[in-house]
């Protein structure tokens, strides 16, 4: 049996890159993402919101309700058209008229979505195109996370001892080798912010044991999500702030301010955790929020 949502939650999460390009950005020719105008580095919600379906997916397989709607490859009416036929609406899905594809059954399919497609009763899904399953609004957002200080993006030249094609090879008379470029960040501390409301998780059946899968993605998903470009990755610090009521009982940023990271020396570029410093207060109540208690679950 699941149990629904009763509190708000509001989450601080700390991760680190060493060596590796934690986000590249395709319109800088794959360069890590940057703040142009501060030198901070920048890893978009839509880069975490991945490393969290893919997590769920590896751990949990395509379980019945725990399938994942936006993954490689997806054809997405395809799976708008999978909720028809189970809910016995498939005759709706015959004529021309995709705009209107659906007719009064949106809200019937839209459900079936939520409950079978963990990212979307998480961080809801625009379905309204072809195959109209209509639009959820999720209960889990993510902000951009920002580096704590400045980074710098480094360009190595790599070769590879061999070449694609049998031109290649005439052309280089046998040396057979490649040249390409790496980027990478020789070490960001980042920090995002994260969301969880109660009353949008009641509307898509986002339920206590989605938020504890949640929780675990966001602790270990870089432990599953390991490539040469991306270097060492890991989950520093994961702290989460639950409101009793269900609406909140404090802003969300007066307890982000809770939480300060600061680098100890910012003359000397940062290159390891120990570079920093993280005060957060102790687990369980917190003082001037009678209402909100801190659980650290990393950190």
């Amino acid at each position: 049996m699941t149990m629904s949502l009763n509190h708000r939650y509001d989450f601080v999460l700390l991760f680190d890159v060493k060596d590796g390009n934690p986000n590249g950005d395709p319109d800088a020719g794959n360069l890590p993402r940057l703040d142009a105008e501060t030198g901070h580095g920048l890893v978009t919600d839509v880069c975490l919101k991945r490393k969290v379906r893919n997590f769920v997916g590896l751990t949990r397989a395509a379980q019945p309700s725990y399938e994942i709607y936006v993954k490689e490859k997806a054809v997405l009416n395809t799976q708008h058209e999978r909720a028809y036929v189970a809910i016995g609406k498939a005759d709706l899905l015959k004529g021309d008229d995709k705009k209107r594809k659906g007719g009064n059954a949106v809200d019937e399919a839209r459900q079936w979505m939520c409950k079978n497609f963990y990212d979307v009763r998480t961080f809801g899904a625009v379905m309204s195109l072809g195959v109209n399953c209509g639009q959820v609004r999720g209960p889990v957002q993510l902000t951009f996370a920002r580096s704590i200080s400045p980074v710098v993006a480094m360009e190595h030249s790599i070769t590879r001892m061999a070449v694609a094609t049998e031109a290649e090879a005439e052309k280089q008379s046998g040396d057979n080798r490649t040249m390409g470029r790496k980027f990478t960040v020789p070490y960001g501390l980042y920090r995002a912010h994260g969301f969880v409301s109660a009353h949008l998780a009641n509307q898509t059946g986002f339920s206590e044991e989605d938020l504890a899968l949640l929780w675990n993605s966001l602790t270990d998903m870089f432990d599953h999500d390991r490539s040469a470009a991306r270097g060492e990755m890991s989950t520093r610090g994961l702290y989460v702030f639950k409101h009793e009521g269900a609406l909140g009982d404090a802003p969300a940023h007066s307890l982000f301010d809770l939480i300060e990271v600061k680098q100890n020396d910012p003359s000397i570029a940062a290159r390891a955790f120990s570079d920093f410093t993280v005060s957060a207060p102790a687990a369980g109540p917190l003082a001037g929020f009678p209402r909100v208690a801190l659980v650290r679950i990393v950190g």
